[in-house]
C-alpha cells in the first residue's frame, strides 16, 4: 500500500504513545447491516446536547472504534466491519440511507420515481462534485453499481442490489438514471440505501492510496489497522462539516476504549458494553449515549450440516433458551427478548407470533424424534462483540438441562466474522438495524453473501420476489408475514435478545444522534458533531 504509517502518538495527549493501548492486535466488531435517520440537509434529531449552544467550527475529533488489523481498507464497497461503515461514511455517500424509522431517505438521489409496473425506477441525482472537483453524474453512479454487482467480487451490497438489471439500466442525463429491474419491486429504495452501496468516481480501483469519494470529509491519510484522518469537505452538498478533522483510530478491547475516553485521548468511544455504562452514566466524567434496542442479539445454526440440518433439532434448540435469563446476564438487563426472528418493532415484523418460552420437556422430545439424545456440539463465540462469550456461557448451561453437551471454542477478534460464515455448525451472532426486507435480501436467500445460517431455499427466495413485486403494501405485508411465520418454525436464527447500542463522548462533544440505530444515516455521522 502507499498509505504512510502514522504513529499513535498526538501532542495533546502523548500518555497514548506512551501506553500504546491502540496498537494492540485482535479485535473486530461486525456488522450486520445498521442504519440512519434525517433528510438531507437535516441534523440529527435528539442529538447528545441539544441546547447547549450554537454549533461551532473547529478542532479534531478523535472517535476508537474496534478493527479489523493489517488487511483493513478504504474501500467503501468491502466495508464489513463497523470502523469500516463510519470511515465509508465520512468518505462517501449513497443514493439513499436508512432514517431512524428504517425507512429510506434521500441522499445523493434527490428524488426517485418508479414507472407504472415497478420494474423501472428513475432516480435524479442532486448536485454534488466529488473531492477533486468533477460532478457526481448517472455514469458515476452505474459504474460503482456494476463494480459492486462484479460476480468475480465478494461486495457486501452484491445481493442486495441483485433486482437491478444493470446491463440494460442507463444514463438519461448527467443527473437522470434510469434503473431497469429484472422483475417488479415494490421496495427498490431500500435497494439504494443498503449497506455498502456506496458511489465512486468512475474507473476507481485503489482506495488505499488516496481515496476520491463526494462525503462530508476529504482523505488525509490512513494506515490500516491503526488510525486514518480526515479533514473537513468545505463544499460537501449537505453543508461542510463543524469539526476541522476526524480520526479514526483502532481500540480493539472496549477497556482500551472506555480508558482513552476517561484519559482524554479520545473523544468519541464506540461499543461500550452494558457494565460499563452502568458505571460511568451519571458521573460526570462523560456522557454516555444509548441507542435503544439496535442490535440483534443470537445464535446462527447451520441449516445445510448436521446436527442443524434437522429442524427438530433447531426446534429444540429454540426450545433451549431462556431469553430473559440471557438479557439478564449477556446484557445487563438492558434490552429486550427476543422470538427468534430479526427486526422487533420494525415494519413487517410479525409481532402477533406467540413468544417462545424455554420448554425443556418438548425439546427433549423433539431430540429423541432426530436420534439425537445425547448430543454435542461445539459452540463459536469470541468477545468480539458485547454480551457474546457471556451468552454462550449461560447458553451452555441451558442446553445442559435438555441433555445437551455444548463445547465452547472461543475464537481471535481479528478473523472470528470470516471464520464463522461458511465453517462450524453453531456461533454467536449479531445484527445492527435494517429493514426486514434488507435483512432477507443479505442473509436468507440462496445467493446472499452473508447468509451465516446457510438457508437456501428456492420456494423462500421465490415468497422474496414475491414480496418484492406486490404494489399493495397490506398484501406485501402478508408475504412478509409467511415467511416470517417459516423462520420462526424452522430457520437458523435463534434471536434471545435486542441490545441497546451505547457510545460514550467526551463532555465537550455535541450533536451525537441518540435516536439513530447504529448503521442508520446519523449513526457515526461526524459532520454533524461539534465540540461546545
Amino acid at each position: 500500500m502507499n498509505s504512510p504509517r502514522i504513529p499513535f502518538y498526538d501532542s495533546r495527549s502523548p500518555g497514548l504513545r506512551r501506553r500504546g493501548f491502540l496498537a494492540a492486535a485482535g479485535g473486530v466488531a461486525g456488522l450486520g447491516a445498521l442504519t440512519v435517520t434525517g433528510c438531507a440537509g437535516s441534523g440529527p434529531a435528539g442529538a447528545a446536547g441539544e441546547g447547549d449552544g450554537k454549533p461551532g467550527r473547529g478542532g479534531r475529533l478523535r472517535a476508537a472504534f474496534a478493527g479489523g488489523g493489517a488487511s483493513e481498507t478504504l474501500d467503501p464497497h468491502l466495508a464489513n466491519l463497523f470502523a469500516d461503515a463510519a470511515r465509508a461514511k465520512a468518505l462517501f455517500d449513497k443514493l439513499a440511507d436508512y432514517g431512524a424509522d428504517l425507512s429510506a431517505r434521500p441522499r445523493l438521489a434527490a428524488a426517485w420515481e418508479p414507472g407504472a409496473g415497478l420494474d423501472r425506477w428513475k432516480v435524479t441525482l442532486r448536485e454534488a462534485v466529488f473531492h477533486d472537483g468533477r460532478p457526481v453524474t448517472a455514469e458515476d453512479v452505474l459504474y460503482s453499481y456494476r463494480r459492486i454487482a462484479d460476480p468475480g467480487r465478494a461486495f457486501r451490497a452484491k445481493a442486495s442490489l441483485e433486482p437491478i438489471d444493470l446491463a440494460a439500466s442507463r444514463a438519461l442525463d448527467p443527473r437522470t438514471v434510469e434503473f431497469v429491474l429484472k422483475r417488479p419491486t415494490a421496495e427498490f429504495p431500500n435497494v439504494l440505501a443498503a449497506f455498502g452501496a456506496y458511489i465512486v468516481p468512475r474507473g476507481a480501483q485503489d482506495f488505499d492510496g488516496r481515496p476520491v469519494g463526494s462525503g462530508p470529509f476529504r482523505f488525509v491519510s490512513f494506515a490500516p489497522g491503526r488510525s486514518a484522518v480526515f479533514r473537513r469537505n468545505e463544499d460537501y452538498w449537505d453543508g461542510a462539516p463543524y469539526l476541522d478533522e476526524v480520526e479514526f483510530v483502532v481500540a480493539n478491547e472496549e477497556s482500551a476504549r472506555i480508558n482513552a475516553l476517561l484519559g482524554g485521548q479520545v473523544e468519541y468511544a464506540h461499543e461500550l458494553n452494558p457494565a460499563t455504562a452502568r458505571a460511568h452514566e451519571g458521573k460526570g466524567h462523560v456522557q454516555v449515549v444509548r441507542l435503544r434496542n439496535s442490535v440483534m442479539q443470537s445464535f446462527a445454526m447451520k441449516t445445510d450440516r448436521p446436527p442443524f440440518d434437522d429442524r427438530r433439532v433447531r426446534e429444540a434448540f429454540f426450545l433451549m433458551a431462556d431469553r430473559r435469563e440471557l438479557v439478564d446476564g449477556a446484557l445487563s438487563g438492558t434490552g429486550e427478548i427476543g422470538n427468534d426472528l430479526f427486526g422487533k418493532g420494525y415494519e413487517y415484523y410479525a409481532a402477533d407470533l406467540p413468544q417462545r418460552e424455554q420448554d425443556l420437556d418438548r425439546a427433549k422430545a423433539l431430540l429423541r424424534q432426530a436420534g439425537a439424545e445425547r448430543l454435542k456440539v461445539t459452540l463459536d463465540t469470541s468477545p468480539v462483540a458485547a454480551g457474546f462469550t457471556e451468552a454462550a456461557s449461560i447458553f451452555r448451561d441451558q442446553a445442559a438441562k435438555a441433555g445437551v453437551t455444548v463445547e465452547i471454542r472461543t475464537g481471535g477478534k481479528d478473523s472470528y466474522w470470516r471464520d464463522i460464515l461458511d465453517s462450524g455448525t453453531l456461533c454467536s451472532y449479531r445484527s445492527g438495524a435494517m429493514p426486514i426486507e434488507a435483512h432477507i435480501s443479505q442473509r436468507l436467500l440462496t445467493g446472499s453473501t452473508t447468509n451465516a445460517t446457510k438457508w437456501h431455499h428456492k420456494d423462500f427466495d421465490a415468497l422474496y420476489r414475491q414480496a418484492q413485486s406486490t404494489r399493495d403494501k397490506r398484501e406485501r405485508a402478508a408475504v412478509y408475514a409467511r415467511m416470517q411465520r417459516r423462520l420462526y418454525a424452522e430457520g437458523g436464527f435463534l434471536v434471545w435478545g435486542f441490545a441497546d447500542w451505547i457510545i460514550g463522548t467526551a463532555r465537550a462533544v455535541r450533536g451525537v444522534a441518540a435516536g439513530a440505530p447504529a448503521n442508520s444515516l446519523d449513526w457515526a455521522r461526524f459532520d454533524k458533531v461539534w465540540f461546545a
